[in-house]
Formats: structure tokens, C-alpha cells, sequence
């Protein structure tokens, strides 16, 4: 009996010393982390009732290099006139928008003023995260600055958005996320950002445990790869539901949502969604073309994708690109050189 009661205090002390070192590692990589996580406050004007009227908005962001170039949620500064950067010592620098991508809720920022001693999170690849390892998130949740939330990683998974020839990859969390969180990292335990917060899925409007952040490889392909053929414009794929919304003479397709000015998916004529509405319970932007074959291949599944982009890879200067697509219920090649 003595010896039982001595294995119980025996675990409990062992249990309450993991605990204290769980929290002193957690308190000490916040401590190196922070820095890295900056505030931003975005300004947007509009037009209403023939006067020009203001809105702020607010988000987080992280610093990738010395530089001055800071990711964040796209959603954040999507629609922003002025988007102004804090950092950890409550300096505040304007920013523009240099890359972004809605489809995958990833944006790319570059400070106007690079001050000197900024520092930057390590990237890591979320390819190598697990189910069930421990995560933090550094943001800015209802506008309390550089707040930690701690939790794990519940599920990864592909939404049906499709930028740079990318399906969007997410990773789903139960660590808390607010407004005010968007565009915040995730960090593992070796403290490398592993994905920037983008969304939650919630009855109440508050978080129910449903977060989800774009996943850090997603980023950096949207963001980084240069590609020609696939910057120029960000699509949802269509599963057999939705197609059969769209009335597409095939299983599938690509909604085509936005087209970069310029590009080369402007310069075929690809045509971009024109209003926004919902339908089965996703926002689309619609009016805009529907792809259903590039190169004679068929967007008919995601794993499509992957061999379109092999043969696109293929293509050299002035070689010939054909693109056919859905348009106001008619079929219909896009041609050009690539």
C-alpha cells in the first residue's frame, strides 16, 4: 500500500515537472519568436452616398528577411488603400503589396522604410508537420498585440482553390484564432513558420475550435515559384456538384476567379469572375471563364493538374498554347504563344 501511495507521488511530481519544462521551452521560444511578428493596420476609402468614408481593418503578419519582406493573409490587404506595418517596439512603417494570392489567402509585403536590426522567422516545410504536434500562434487577436495561443495540429488537408497551378493546402488547428489573428504564423517547436493563419469555421462567430492556416509550402510555391503560365491567375476547381451548378459539358473544371493584368492568362483572354455570390455554401466570384482542357489534357480531377504542369513545363519560347473553356454556355479554344 505504501509503495503504491509512493509511485502516485512519484507521477505527480514527474507530471508537474514535465509540465513546468513544457512551459519554460514554450516561454523561452516565444521570447525568440516574437520579433519576428509584426501588426498591420490597414486603411480603406470608399465612396458612399457621394462622400469618401474610411475603415480600418487588422491583421498580423511575420518578417521573412532583413530585407523588409513580411507574409501575411491576403484577405487582410486585399482591399486596403494604406497598409502601414508594427513592430515588436511599436515602430510603424508603411507597406505595399508586392505578390499575392486570394485563391490561397497568401500575400507578400515589402516595407518602404527597411529600419535596421529586423528579425526574420525561419521558413520550415509544413510538409514535414504531423497530426498531433504541438503548435503556436503569435498574433494579434481583437487587437491584443503578440498574444500566444498554444494547440496541435488536427488535420491537413486541400481546399478546391487552385493558385499557381496549386491546390491551396491548409493545415486545421485547435490552437485559438481571432479576428485580429489573420495572416499571423504558426510556428512549430523548432520555431520555423509552418503555415500563416487564414480562417475559422465557427456557429457563433467566436472560435469553436476550427482553425485553419494556409500551409507554409503552399506559400512559398504561390508566392516565390515563377512560373508564366500560372501567376497570371488564381481558379476553384469544380467538384462534380458544382460543375453540375455550371451546367459544364464534363465532370469538372476550373472557375476561373482572378486574372493578373498583363500576365499571360491576360493575354490568351481568359476572362475573370465579375460578381460575387454563394453557392453551396462557397463564395465564388462568377461570370468568368471555366476551364476544361489545357493542351488537349482535361481538368477533369486535381491529380490533373500535376500532369498539365509537366507538359506545360515542356513548352519553350513561341510554342503554341490552347486552352479551351466554357463561356456563357459555349465552348470555345484560347490560343496564343507561350
Amino acid at each position: 500500500m505504501m509503495i503504491n501511495k509512493i509511485r502516485c507521488i512519484g507521477y505527480f511530481l514527474l507530471l508537474c515537472l514535465t509540465t513546468s519544462v513544457n512551459a519554460q521551452d514554450l516561454s523561452l521560444l516565444f521570447e525568440q519568436l516574437d520579433a519576428s511578428v509584426v501588426t498591420i493596420e490597414v486603411v480603406e476609402y470608399k465612396v458612399k452616398n457621394q462622400q469618401l468614408t474610411s475603415s480600418g481593418g487588422l491583421g498580423s503578419g511575420v518578417i521573412i528577411d532583413q530585407e523588409g519582406l513580411i507574409l501575411t493573409a491576403a484577405h487582410v490587404v486585399e482591399s486596403a488603400n494604406e497598409i502601414n506595418v508594427k513592430l515588436q517596439n511599436g515602430t510603424t512603417f508603411p507597406a505595399d503589396v508586392i505578390s499575392n494570392s486570394t485563391a490561397a489567402d497568401v500575400a507578400l509585403l515589402k516595407l518602404r522604410i527597411v529600419p535596421p536590426g529586423l528579425q526574420p522567422a525561419t521558413l520550415g516545410r509544413s510538409n514535414d508537420s504531423k497530426i498531433g504536434e504541438q503548435i503556436l500562434i503569435i498574433g494579434a487577436p481583437r487587437g491584443l498585440e503578440h498574444s500566444l495561443s498554444v494547440g496541435h495540429v488536427s488535420r491537413k488537408m486541400d481546399r478546391n482553390m487552385i493558385s499557381n497551378g496549386e491546390m491551396a493546402g491548409f493545415i486545421q488547428t485547435d490552437a485559438s484564432i481571432n479576428q485580429g489573428n489573420s495572416g499571423g504564423p504558426m510556428f512549430n517547436l523548432k520555431g520555423e513558420v509552418i503555415g500563416i493563419v487564414s480562417f475559422i469555421l465557427s456557429h457563433s462567430g467566436g472560435f469553436e475550435g476550427l482553425g485553419f492556416a494556409v500551409d507554409i509550402d503552399t506559400a512559398k510555391k504561390v508566392l516565390f515559384d515563377v512560373n508564366n503560365f500560372w501567376t497570371g491567375f488564381d481558379g476553384i476547381f469544380l467538384n462534380e456538384a458544382l460543375a453540375g451548378v455550371f451546367n459544364t459539358p464534363q465532370k469538372s473544371g476550373v472557375l476561373i476567379q482572378r486574372v493578373t493584368p498583363k500576365s499571360f492568362a491576360d493575354k490568351i483572354g481568359l476572362q475573370p469572375g465579375l460578381f460575387q455570390a454563394e453557392i453551396l455554401g462557397q463564395n465564388l466570384w462568377l461570370g468568368g471563364d471555366i476551364i476544361l482542357s489545357i493542351q488537349g489534357l482535361s481538368c477533369n480531377a486535381p491529380h490533373d493538374l500535376g500532369n498539365i504542369k509537366k507538359q506545360l513545363d515542356l513548352l519553350s519560347p513561341g510554342d503554341q498554347v490552347l486552352i479551351e473553356v466554357l463561356r456563357k454556355g459555349k465552348v470555345i479554344v484560347l490560343q496564343s504563344q507561350f
